[in-house]
């Protein structure tokens, strides 16, 4: 796929393949950001293979990017559990036994007190600093879960994923194709219902 310069189709049901999906049509109708993140890869890894120390702790641009993209667009939008032994509190509730409880996630990432008023754009620039400072502080931010649930694949999730950007970007610039349709929707993963279909130019 990286070999060959062609339009670009690209759904899956797996997290990486899906967050990279969006990081993609996101880094096309933002090429101020592809450019930064192109530039950021160069400089790190040339046209050489990337190597896991410099995914781990030089992309400062490109994790940013993908924070927001999972922010934006969280794998699982929603979450839901069920209370089973026992009354429980959260918080100031008494959950009863046998009440099922769902979390929206898509909501807390957009809590317009958290996230200010353009939680809605796409600014990978609020997790310049980290997630600590983005949210400042607060709980709000579950692109992989929480607490004893959190997926245990995040931090092989977001290797991966910068991995093939990086590959993706030393080679290649892209746009949205006219063909493509903003349509997301929820199956296993959130994800473009349409499909995410870009056009690559070979550089």
């Amino acid at each position: 796929m990286i070999d060959a310069c062609k339009l670009f189709f690209l759904a899956g049901q797996e997290t990486t393949s899906v967050a990279l999906t969006w990081t993609l049509v996101l880094l096309a109708k933002h090429q101020d950001w592809q450019t930064q993140a192109r530039e950021e890869v160069l400089a790190t890894f040339g046209m050489k293979t990337p190597d896991f120390d410099g995914i781990h702790n030089r992309l400062k641009i490109v994790t940013s990017i993908l924070y927001e993209v999972l922010r934006l667009y969280p794998q699982v939008p929603a979450t839901s559990r069920r209370v089973h032994d026992r009354d429980t509190k959260l918080g100031d509730l008494v959950i009863p036994q046998g009440v099922g409880v769902s979390f929206s996630i898509i909501h807390a990432h957009l809590n317009l007190e958290i996230w200010g008023d353009n939680a809605k754009e796409f600014k990978p620039e609020r997790f310049a600093e980290g997630i600590a400072k983005a949210t400042k502080g607060n709980n709000s931010y579950f692109p992989f879960g929480w607490g004893p649930r959190i997926c245990i694949g995040q931090n092989f999730a977001l290797v991966e994923a910068k991995m093939a950007l990086s590959m993706i970007l030393q080679r290649f610039s892209f746009e949205l194709s006219p063909s493509y349709i903003h349509v997301p929707t929820s199956l296993l993963a959130l994800q473009p219902q349409h499909g995410a279909h870009l056009i690559l130019h070979r550089h």
